[in-house]
This record gives C-alpha cells, sequence and structure tokens, in this order.
C-alpha cells in the first residue's frame, strides 16, 4: 500500500499505550482525521471496535497496535518507525452488522457490530425467544440465557466462548450461536448465509426481559430485533504481512486448546 505519512493517532487510558503515544509522537505530527491517510489506534480489541465507529464518517483505512490483552484486531508494536509496516500492509474490508431493534415501550433503535450482536436475559429468569431466518422459522421456541449472531471477524470472541463455530473470513458465513440453551437442550445454533435475515423476537416480553447488544451498545427491554450484514458499510483494516486477520482466524480454527 503507498500512503502520504499523515497519521492520526487515537489512544486508549492504559499505561502501556500512554507509553507508546509519547515514543510515536516523538517522530510523527498528530494530524486531524479528516487530514490523514490512515487512523492509527493503540490499545485493545475493545478500543478498536471503538474508534472504527467513531471515525466511520471519514472513510480511512485503520491500523491497530495492540496495548491491549489478546489484540485480535491489531498488530504488534515493534518500533516507533511504523513507516515501513503501513507501506507494506495488507489491506482486507469487512462489513458490519446491523440491527434494528423494537423495544417493549415502541421505541426503535439501529446500531451496527463488527463483532456480534448478542440477546441476553436481563433477570435471573431465562429468555423465550423465537427465531426466523428469511422470514422462515429456524426455531419456534427456545429456553436459554441468550443468542449470538457473529461475523466471520467477531466469531473468535464471545461466539466462540460459548462454542461457536470459527467462521473463516471469505466465508460469506454468519453464525448463530445459542447460550446456555435449555429447550432444545442440544440445539448448538446454525451457521447462516451473509446475506439471510435474521429476526429474533422476544416470546414473553412481560416476564422475560432481554436485552439486545452490538459489540458495546445496548438496547433493554426489547420486543424484537432484526440482523442483517449492511454492506453499504466498509471498514478498512490494514495488517502487518504474516499476521493479517485471515491468518490469525486459521490459525484459531487449528489451535488445540
Amino acid at each position: 500500500m503507498h500512503f502520504i505519512k499523515k497519521y492520526h493517532f487515537t489512544f486508549d487510558k492504559s499505561k502501556k499505550s500512554l507509553f507508546f503515544k509519547n515514543k510515536l509522537l516523538k517522530n510523527f505530527k498528530n494530524y486531524p482525521p479528516h487530514l490523514a491517510s490512515v487512523i492509527i489506534v493503540l490499545g485493545g480489541d475493545g478500543f478498536m471496535l471503538q474508534s472504527l465507529k467513531k471515525y466511520r464518517k471519514y472513510n480511512k483505512p485503520f491500523y491497530g497496535i495492540n496495548s491491549g490483552t489478546y489484540g485480535f484486531l491489531m498488530n504488534k508494536y515493534k518500533t516507533p518507525n511504523v513507516d515501513k509496516y503501513i507501506l507494506r500492509a495488507n489491506l482486507i474490508s469487512i462489513s458490519p452488522l446491523e440491527m434494528k431493534v423494537l423495544t417493549k415501550s415502541g421505541k426503535s433503535h439501529s446500531a451496527i457490530a463488527i463483532n456480534e450482536i448478542s440477546l441476553l436475559r436481563q433477570t435471573r429468569q431465562t429468555a423465550s425467544l423465537q427465531i426466523n431466518i428469511n422470514k422462515k422459522i429456524l426455531l419456534k421456541k427456545l429456553i436459554c440465557d441468550g443468542v449470538i449472531v457473529s461475523t466471520p471477524a467477531g466469531s473468535t470472541a464471545y461466539n466462540l466462548s460459548v462454542s461457536g463455530p470459527i467462521l473463516s473470513l471469505n466465508s460469506k458465513k454468519l453464525a448463530v450461536t445459542p447460550i446456555s440453551p435449555f429447550r432444545p437442550r442440544r440445539w448448538s445454533g446454525k451457521i447462516v448465509s451473509s446475506s439471510a435475515e435474521i429476526k429474533i423476537k422476544n416470546l414473553n416480553i412481560q416476564k422475560r426481559l432481554v436485552s439486545a447488544v452490538a459489540d458495546n451498545f445496548e438496547v433493554r427491554n426489547i420486543k424484537n430485533v432484526s440482523i442483517k450484514i449492511n454492506n453499504k458499510i466498509q471498514f478498512k483494516l490494514l495488517y502487518d504481512r504474516g499476521t493479517s486477520l485471515t491468518k490469525k482466524i486459521t490459525l484459531e480454527q487449528t489451535r488445540s486448546k
């Protein structure tokens, strides 16, 4: 890739990020995001997700540098001279999920998610949900703690922790994965086309309250939610050679533990 050397840096508040900040800003001017050729994000995966949404309107590529725990969406920090890595980086584009929510009180909300959209019980009582795929009933009634709808990019995150499948980045699939299913107890979820529209209905909005969470944005007391990939939105991510998101997902697929 060839970029003009104008970078906008954004840092989370961890000590490690502040340490990197002192080194990087000695070498580079921090341009406003609308003038930058690349937005460089210092933090963990959660901060990257926030930054992707915050700076989406500028339509810039993002280069993440990990200062968090795992940093699945990030690159490793190697040197304050990040130029040579950005110039040789591979670019991938991903589209987010979009949820459209109707609440118990009749209010409508929408939000996007790069990783996953989670429906979660709000009380000690399990959720009672109906799942439809493209207007056809997949499950008439699912008693569970919740359901996750995951993109390939998010399939190694919360989805994997509840035994959901890891999806290849180019699979054109979504994972629909239950959280602690009680009835049907052995339902392990469904892999569906990325073009599918998934609608999930709360069957008991009076007693069994459910929230919907798009990455880190929550809507409580939902009546139903419609979930679909929004292909009009494209996030551009830069990865060092040899450490692309595709390779990270492949590594997780072959990991034994």
